[in-house]
């Protein structure tokens, strides 16, 4: 019974149309008794029999007044979300394991809404949070899951509801969001030691070594070197000749370049060593390192900051 029910619910959903906003009408905004409500009305049944059996007029003025309140409190549920406008924020991207905050902002263009729910639409009761809307105004609603698996995944249908003002009858909308969530693999724990830095030469490294070090050789002359760097020896030499100067080049000249790769990581599994390039792409950006990363099919040339961190966590996730 709970598969079958899962199955309409799925086949349900997927005909919604995807949207990041929704406007709440007749057209999508659904309304049943809750269990209070049939009872409600099954007791107004067991008065109007009563009334009936009994000829009490004041049975049937009490049995009307009380249906007249029901019928009232019907519309005014209906209407409490008819006219709302939903709009969904893109998510940020989560590692794998952690929570995803999902806020969706309510939006009421006339009067004041009151006792809103909102939940995943696959979620129990108990999962539902609160929110009253102002009159001509804004609320924020917050929703979490938990996605388990990295990659860009869609994010979950949600449902929209409200019992105001009675708990005679539920009024609910769903909403499946268009926006897409972007999920890192979730990093190493505890993580495994950084890879080795390697040297390479050239870069901003040599400009700033250039006034000392140990002196490694000679390379041609550029603009800005100190002169107490220039081979003077071979200076005189090298002008009668036609030739270019030469300068002396130093230790410090060596520019350090972490590369994190994916043949570094051993004999792992696939996710793992993907998990393995997450930490060390955390561990390499907390200490302000140049780093690039190797994947089979992808390179990402070295580079440091934020920008980079996110360029290559994006390469993680979407990796195949």
């Amino acid at each position: 019974m709970n598969a079958l029910r899962a199955r309409w619910r799925h086949w349900w959903t997927a005909r919604i149309p995807a949207t990041d906003t929704l406007l709440l009408g007749q057209r999508n905004v659904y309304i049943l008794p809750t269990p209070a409500g049939l009872m409600f009305a099954a007791t107004l049944i067991v008065l109007l029999l009563a009334s009936i059996n009994y000829q009490l007029n004041l049975g049937y003025v009490l049995t009307f007044l009380l249906a007249g309140s029901g019928v009232v409190s019907m519309h005014v549920t209906h209407a409490t979300l008819r006219g709302l406008t939903l709009r969904l924020r893109a998510p940020p991207p989560v590692f794998a394991g952690e929570p995803a905050l999902l806020d969706a902002v309510l939006s009421s263009p006339d009067r004041a809404r009151f006792g809103i729910g909102l939940k995943l639409h696959d979620a129990g009761a108990s999962t539902l949070g609160w929110v009253d809307v102002p009159a001509q105004g804004q609320a924020s609603a917050q929703l979490s899951f938990v996605p388990d698996a990295r990659g860009l995944h869609g994010l979950p249908a949600l449902s929209i509801e409200t019992r105001f003002p009675l708990g005679l009858f539920r009024a609910w909308a769903i909403w499946r969001p268009a926006a897409q969530l972007l999920v890192y693999p979730a990093p190493e724990r505890p993580a495994a030691p950084l890879p080795p830095a390697r040297a390479i030469a050239g870069g901003t490294a040599r400009a700033r070594a250039a006034d000392g070090g140990e002196v490694e050789g000679v390379r041609a002359y550029r603009r800005g070197d100190p002169p107490k760097l220039v081979y003077w020896k071979k200076a005189a030499k090298a002008l009668a000749s036609g030739g270019d100067l030469v300068s002396r080049d130093t230790a410090g000249a060596v520019q350090q370049q972490l590369w994190l790769d994916w043949q570094g990581c051993g004999a792992l599994a696939p996710e793992e060593r993907l998990s393995r390039l997450a930490a060390w792409v955390l561990a390499a950006q907390r200490g302000g390192a140049d780093y690039g990363l190797g994947l089979p099919g992808a390179r990402i040339e070295s580079g440091q900051g934020e920008a980079q961190r996110r360029r290559c966590l994006e390469a993680l996730a979407l990796w195949r």
